[in-house]
């Protein structure tokens, strides 16, 4: 960048950290000071779409910023109000000519950012918007007529090919910034970090905790010799072992970067001999869905609120609260769905093969409608990402794009004895089944009366009964979904 600011603005979001951080690094090149900020807004803050555990985990992560800044001489401008109108004071105060922010691809979000930029450009103020969250963006990987993909193997491909022919490596935004930090007295006093019950959110010691220190943990804990990802392939299914990364809520927070994860997962496979890189590769997978996902919703900003498919706006979803509510406190009567939503509620966090088996139970069996869970999951992850949860549960409900086939229905007792053959995870989640013989802790409501009587566990008072027949759920929901099939045939008559 050419010109020369004397001060400017790092606006932070969901990045929040100093190491690669495209934003700050621009702002670090193009000033001579630069001044951190980030605006709570109050709406936000107390609205549905977020829970405890991801104002918790925002806050934390904005704590650790506010220290590693004032260790710096600086500090972290914390405000509270109107973006632009918060903003532009601030600029006003310290004397800023530019700021600087990283795009954000939520519907919500782009609106919120042109209302900032027109504001302070009408107010002789520039404003840039770096691309940072992801590591192509949505018109970065295009088929070969410029369209954006909705399969996720071909665009997985292109991904690849892309990375091949020209990989981003982190930015040095940590080294740029010595000498550019603006000092302490001059940010001024600002807010400090407020607890989350501030506004109204609960906090819990066992909510995953987001800070760079301690995503750049994870990261090497799980990429080293003998770390998580040695047979991820094999074990990332399986809810009873510490076999995933544990860096969505990172991700979520921005506390790691994504150019950061690929380079080392990279850096990684060219370790490792022909039948360890199989892990690495399928874990560079799931960092190219999350891309995927983000790409989906910037290119039909309608998932955020719709169904991907338009023939899925004729399933006639039930509306049962009584139902719904079941699922949500885990009491189906179905082990591994009732030991997953403990899991959620619990800890503001769900593995990712539990999070699919959920997600069908509720769509399928239950046949509610899945933004019901959507919603459900933003107010109690900790790494509630609209483009990842609204993929995962539109995929679950075979509504979006490169979704399930309508007719393959998670069966919840055959998914248990698959990723939780002995019944680990069940037990540890819920209490209740520890004393069932593994014969049973799949489906306890085939236990004689004498087994049950043993193991202190009667159905229907101990642990419930199952909430849905899941052989008449299926058939059920076949019916309902047919008119996708339907939908299908008219779009593709030949």
């Amino acid at each position: 960048m050419s010109e020369r600011y004397e001060r400017s603005i790092v606006w932070l979001r969901r990045d929040l950290r100093l190491a690669d951080n495209v934003a700050l690094f621009e702002a670090a090149r193009a000033s001579k000071s630069i001044c951190l900020a980030f605006v709570l807004d109050p709406s936000l803050l107390r609205g549905d779409r977020v829970g405890a555990p991801i104002v918790q985990s925002f806050f934390g992560a904005l704590c650790a910023l506010r220290a590693d800044l004032r260790a710096r001489a600086s500090d972290l401008a914390l405000l509270e109000g109107d973006c632009a109108r918060e903003l532009g004071a601030l600029a006003g105060r310290i004397g800023a000519q530019a700021l600087f922010y990283n795009e954000d691809y939520e519907p919500d979000a782009i609106a919120r950012d042109a209302r900032v930029t027109r504001a302070l450009r009408a107010g002789s103020i520039d404003v840039y918007a770096s691309l940072d969250h992801v590591y192509f963006g949505a018109g970065d990987v295009t088929q070969p007529n410029g369209n954006p993909y909705a399969v996720f193997t071909p665009y997985k491909k292109r991904w690849l090919d892309r990375h091949a022919s020209g990989p981003k490596l982190p930015v040095p935004s940590a080294r740029a910034i010595e000498g550019t930090l603006l000092g302490r007295p001059a940010v001024g006093a600002t807010l400090e970090v407020p607890a989350p019950e501030a506004y109204g959110h609960a906090q819990s010691e066992r909510n995953p905790h987001a800070n760079e220190a301690t995503a750049r943990a994870l990261l090497d804990r799980f990429l080293r010799a003998g770390g998580g990802v040695d047979r991820y392939a094999e074990r990332r299914d399986l809810p009873a072992l510490r076999a995933t990364s544990y860096l969505s809520p990172q991700l979520r927070a921005g506390t790691i970067g994504i150019r950061t994860c690929v380079e080392r997962a990279f850096a990684a496979l060219g370790k490792r001999d022909r039948a360890a890189r199989n892990d690495v590769e399928t874990w560079i997978a799931e960092l190219i869905w999350r891309d995927f996902y983000h790409t989906v919703l910037r290119m039909w900003p309608h998932v955020a609120a719709q169904p991907f498919l338009d023939a899925a706006r004729g399933i006639a979803w039930r509306s049962s609260e009584h139902d719904f509510r079941v699922w949500c406190a885990g009491r189906t009567g179905y082990p591994i769905v009732d030991a997953a939503m403990h899991q959620i509620n619990t800890y503001g966090w769900m593995h990712n093969r539990l999070r699919m088996i959920v997600a069908s139970f509720l769509t399928k069996d239950l046949l509610i409608d899945w933004r019901k869970g959507e919603r459900y999951f933003e107010q109690h992850l900790a790494d509630g990402d609209m483009a990842a949860n609204n993929g995962g549960w539109q995929w679950a409900a075979s509504t979006g794009t490169d979704a399930a086939p309508y007719f393959r229905i998670f069966n919840p007792v055959l998914q248990s004895k698959k990723f939780d053959a002995q019944g680990t995870f069940i037990r540890a989640m819920l209490p209740e089944l520890r004393r069932v013989p593994d014969k049973y802790v799949h489906a306890p409501w085939e236990m004689p009366p004498i087994v049950a009587a043993a193991a202190r566990c009667e159905i229907g008072k101990d642990y419930p009964a199952p909430i849905v027949d899941h052989a008449r759920a299926r058939a059920r929901a076949l019916e309902a979904f047919a008119v996708l099939a339907t939908g299908a045939r008219r779009a593709n008559p030949h």
